[in-house]
């Protein structure tokens, strides 16, 4: 792995950022039955659709894909998550199962990140346990922290569902600088799914506009795909 992507792979565990996407038991879903055919790797944003003071995505290889999405989810491997109902399932690696782009504004201490899975479930799949899992807590390691979501109204969007929430995580023990919020928005075209994460620190306000610009990308290049 490249320094870079060591790099990019270390700052999003340390934030321990989440973003749940298992079915929650009792609410049966409906399978995501179109298929797009080209490779997730290549449906990622390009260079150009990120802000400018982003200076574009960092593609993580599939080994740091899944340990990045599993941070994301607030709870990576080995964690044990209260209500158990809350984890999010293991995320299968592998350059057409996740692909993952991160992007840094040194500057503001945000991150903009591309996740794309494939899935065979609905995005209300994900909604419905967002709405049942609005605070949970996470132990690793003897590391604890509380994950609180908001969900959001869905962004219009040109996608067959979409969603967005706020997030925070709180570790336990506060340290300065360490406390996180994610403002993501999701969407899903067919078996892709789409989500794009801003996340900052100690509650400043996210950059909306930089979310809802490379969001947008985001869905249209999929969306050229389908």
């Amino acid at each position: 792995m490249s320094t870079r992507a060591t790099g990019a792979l270390l700052a999003i565990c340390a934030i321990g950022l989440a973003g749940c996407g298992s079915e929650v038991s009792g609410h049966p879903v409906t399978a995501a039955t179109r298929h797009i055919g080209a490779q997730l790797g290549s449906l990622l944003p390009a260079d150009a659709d990120y802000p400018a003071n982003y200076g574009g995505g960092l593609t993580l290889p599939p080994e740091a894909a899944a340990l990045a999405t599993g941070d994301l989810a607030g709870a990576g491997r080995g964690a044990i998550v209260t209500p158990a109902g809350c984890a999010p399932p293991e995320q299968q690696s592998g350059p057409d199962r996740t692909a993952v782009a991160v992007a840094n504004d040194n500057v503001a201490r945000a991150t903009l990140t591309v996740v794309l899975t494939r899935t065979d479930k609905p995005l209300s799949a994900w909604r419905s346990q967002l709405r049942q899992c609005k605070s949970f807590r996470v132990d690793k390691a003897g590391a604890k922290s509380t994950v609180t979501t908001t969900l959001d109204p869905s962004p219009p969007a040109d996608a067959e569902d979409t969603l967005a929430f706020r997030r925070t995580v709180a570790p336990e023990v506060s340290l300065p600088g360490v406390a996180a919020t994610m403002q993501t928005s999701a969407g899903q075209i067919g078996d892709v799914r789409i989500s794009v994460a801003y996340m900052t620190f100690e509650g400043r306000k996210p950059d909306t506009e930089a979310l809802n610009a490379l969001f947008t990308a985001a869905l249209a290049k999929v969306g050229r795909a389908a």
